[in-house]
């Protein structure tokens, strides 16, 4: 059987914490934050942990796991 290939995207994106549960960056943080209040921006600093219920779809994105 041929190696199966990580998706470029999600090493990109995703890191496995030593629990093994999934880091990820968190959305709207790019450009036009003008239009979005203080507490936003402060409350959506840093990464989050991926839920459950999505994690199954990245690791079959991540064939042999995640850096």
């Amino acid at each position: 059987m041929p190696k199966l290939k990580t998706k470029s995207g999600v090493k990109k994106r995703f890191k496995l914490t030593a629990t093994g549960k999934i880091k990820h960056g968190v959305a709207g943080k790019r450009h036009r934050l003008i239009s979005h209040n203080a507490k936003y921006i402060r409350q959506n600093r840093g990464t989050e942990v991926l839920a459950d219920a999505d994690k199954a779809r990245v690791m079959g994105w991540a064939p042999y796991g995640l850096k």
